[in-house]
């Protein structure tokens, strides 16, 4: 019976020790010798396998996605603890996001790469910094795989479509959540709350002699000494590693139909995209954005070799990037306003010698006008400006709290999704609060992600007492999430909730009148005020049109009366200063 026993052991042993062996970790990009991109089912397969071979690797499923599918989660520890609130008491989290457009799916293989190359001891493990990744995030566009779709690109042969599951594309959602995708990354955020952010894409502009371009989060809205530290610091230094390893890089070349020449400014990432969303916490983060004519093979390896230089970054920086973000924590808390819309800051802007290919505009022999042509035989490196300093053109007064009524219940919804600490209130209050009339806005023409967005709003402020009811939410700013209420809840911030139409029923009047009814309640009203009196006849006398437009005359009269309905254009959320 021990000598079975022992042999059992021995049969047992033997098996862990060759399981490894039993698995083989290498890639549908090496065996086609860096032409191919792995399939959906291949990279989860792959990541399996990986957290079954070595314990430093754990693999979950997690919320769901618009594909029917829930997303991965895959998280990279040699101390083999996967508890993100202990680990982020020693340790910084580094977390990559991958195939947000799976027709861009260099990060994809690269990071499957540079996971299983870790684990294997090819290349430095990291001891403080833990690797996050979710290996591919628009499964819908993942799975609807094609050859043709990416116009402009150089490889791979087949590859995802951009939209998801129902045509979104998902790095446009991150603020107004319209997704399943989306709604799961702010899960997988907060959970992770990574001190980095690394979103891996490829380029879709003019022609230039790098393979890699970076996109940083641009370094004036993310604030203060960790804005600095982003510019002076982290990017100087990336850059540097990378040049010493034959790997130049450039700032994302933001160009469309010209030649960068004449220079560029930095893109401007707003919430909506991923690393806007992720600054709102004052997380580092960059957009790797690689060339999309250079050879499929060189760009997935650009890939691998700018996530291993930020690992080897964030290993030296690493408590300085710790004590950066508490710092900006407690900075915003105490500062007394907060920017909201921003623009190029035309007295700065930076230099870069500039590796390009010379263009000209030449004569189309398709429609006989002038088109862009690039000719790779001239190429060029030469100073050109780079404007990559943002100013603030509108600020806000943090209020102390907002009020939010409980019918607005998918705004409520999409807060409590991001962790914001809000407070029912316990019974009906009468409270003086400073309430949003919305003056005027521009609406765009033409959908876009699923919305018509509003943009140029004005509004109008006052001091007003407003009845809440028992169940309604106090929001206060002094938490956590004091970025993300302030951009999301002012009207006027460039990706605000009003900027992407949830309010918009606000926009509607909803009661009128009958012109043959209201032609005599509307003489009465002015008989009763002779001030409204002057000002009608005076709008009459310097407004043509409102002279010439007898409804127009009613409407404004309606407007001025007590049966104009107070909620038309009445701002539902209110600051309480």
């Amino acid at each position: 019976m021990k000598r079975f026993a022992l042999l059992f052991a021995i049969l047992i042993s033997c098996s862990s020790e060759n399981q490894q062996v039993q698995f083989d970790f290498s890639t549908r990009f090496e065996h086609s010798n860096g032409t191919e991109t792995s399939t959906y089912k291949e990279v989860i397969s792959f990541y399996e396998h990986l957290a079954e071979a070595y314990e430093a690797v754990k693999i979950i499923s997690i919320g769901d996605t618009d594909s029917g599918r829930p997303l991965h989660l895959v998280t990279l520890n040699p101390d083999a603890d996967f508890d993100f609130q202990h680990i982020r008491k020693n340790k910084r989290i580094m977390l990559i996001n991958n195939g947000i457009h799976p027709g861009e799916s260099d990060g994809i293989d690269a990071t499957m790469l540079l996971f299983r190359d870790l684990v294997q001891g090819k290349i430095n493990m990291p001891e403080a910094t833990v690797l996050v990744t979710i290996p591919v995030y628009n499964i819908g566009g993942s799975l609807n795989r094609n050859s043709t779709t990416r116009t402009n690109q150089n490889g791979p042969k087949s590859y995802g479509f951009r939209g998801n599951a129902r045509n979104y594309d998902l790095n446009r959602d991150f603020i107004k959540n319209d997704t399943k995708n989306a709604k799961t990354f702010a899960k997988i955020f907060h959970l992770v709350q990574p001190d980095v952010f690394i979103d891996n894409h490829v380029s879709n502009g003019a022609d230039y002699q790098y393979t890699l371009t970076h996109l940083f989060t641009q370094h004036n809205k993310l604030g203060g000494e960790l804005g600095t530290f982003l510019h002076e610091a982290l990017r100087p230094q990336l850059e540097q590693k990378l040049s010493e390893q034959n790997w130049d890089i450039t700032p994302y070349v933001n160009v469309f139909n010209r030649t960068p020449d004449n220079g560029f400014s930095q893109f401007m990432d707003t919430p909506r995209y991923s690393t806007g969303y992720t600054s709102l916490w004052n997380t580092l983060g960059m957009m790797v954005e690689t060339h999309m004519l250079k050879p499929y093979k060189q760009r997935v390896e650009g890939t691998y070799e700018i996530m291993k230089t930020m690992i080897e970054i964030t290993e030296t920086e690493g408590p300085k990037i710790s004590e950066l973000r508490q710092n900006a924590f407690k900075a915003y808390q105490s500062t007394m306003t907060y920017p909201i819309q921003w623009t190029i800051d035309t007295t700065q802007s930076s230099t870069l010698q500039f590796k390009g290919y010379e263009g000209e505009m030449i004569e189309s022999e398709i429609t006989g006008m002038q088109r862009l042509k690039y000719d790779r035989n001239k190429a060029f490196t030469k100073p050109i400006k780079y404007q990559d300093f943002m100013k603030s053109q509108l600020d806000v007064t943090i209020p102390k709290a907002y009020i939010i009524p409980q019918g607005w219940w998918n705004v409520i919804e999409l807060l409590e999704l991001n962790n914001v600490e809000m407070t029912p209130m316990d019974k009906d209050s009468t409270i003086s609060v400073t309430s949003y009339r919305i003056k005027d806005f521009e609406t765009r023409k033409q959908a876009y992600e699923g919305h018509y967005p509003h943009y140029n709003t004005q509004v109008v402020s006052s001091t007003e007492k407003v009845a809440f009811r028992k169940g309604d939410f106090i929001v206060f700013t002094d938490q956590y999430s004091l970025r993300y209420l302030v951009e999301t809840l002012e009207p006027q911030a460039q990706d605000s909730f009003f900027s992407w139409n949830f309010f918009d029923t606000i926009l509607q009047q909803k009661e009128g009148f009958s012109p043959y009814v209201w032609e005599d309640k509307a003489l009465q009203l002015l008989k009763q005020n002779p001030k409204l009196q002057i000002e009608f006849n005076l709008k009459k006398t310097y407004d043509k049109d409102f002279a010439e437009n007898w409804y127009a005359q009613l409407d404004w009269l309606h407007k001025k009366s007590e049966h104009y309905e107070s909620a038309h254009l009445q701002y539902p959320i209110y600051r309480l200063d």
